[in-house]
């Protein structure tokens, strides 16, 4: 069965920077064709949970104390990247808007909850890698490019 590298929050492992997770209810879905192996760029690189909130400004990331944490997020990009290397993985599912994960969006690295077009540190990573990175949110058109019988139906 294929592999999906998939942000650790999104099968519900509590990693977010508060301690929560962000499950997605496509989970058990994506369970039919994959074999999901879940992944923490910032907890793996070595951040605790909980932890500051982070944004990535540039080529930086920061906590909301002023830290930088960019070694961290480089190193859980990295870790990301070898593990899929490793297990011949070559689609990651990881979570839109975050420091790391984010793939189309990011916070605009101020603080001010304000989204802009951006990546995450581990996105990026990972594409530059020749890894397919897709987000959360299009997991159901995923499903639907890799199932051709549904979109047959829904014609």
């Amino acid at each position: 069965m294929e592999k999906i590298l998939i942000s650790a929050c999104l099968v519900g492992d509590n990693v977010k920077y508060d301690g929560t997770n962000n499950k997605s209810s496509l989970i058990d879905e994506l369970l039919k064709d994959f074999e999901l192996i879940p992944f923490c760029p910032e907890v793996e690189g070595g951040l605790s949970i909980p932890r500051d909130k982070s944004e990535r400004l540039g080529e930086r990331v920061v906590s909301e104390k002023g830290r930088d944490v960019t070694r961290q997020f480089s190193f859980g990009a990295e870790m990301a990247y070898n593990i899929c290397l490793y297990l011949g993985i070559k689609v990651a599912i990881l979570k839109e808007t975050s420091p790391s994960c984010g793939v189309h969006e990011i916070y605009d690295g101020r603080f001010t909850h304000r989204k802009i077009k951006g990546r995450g540190y581990t996105t990026e990573y990972l594409e530059q890698k020749g890894i397919k990175v897709i987000s959360e949110n299009e997991i159901e058109d995923f499903l639907k490019e890799i199932r051709p019988e549904e979109k047959e139906e829904s014609k």
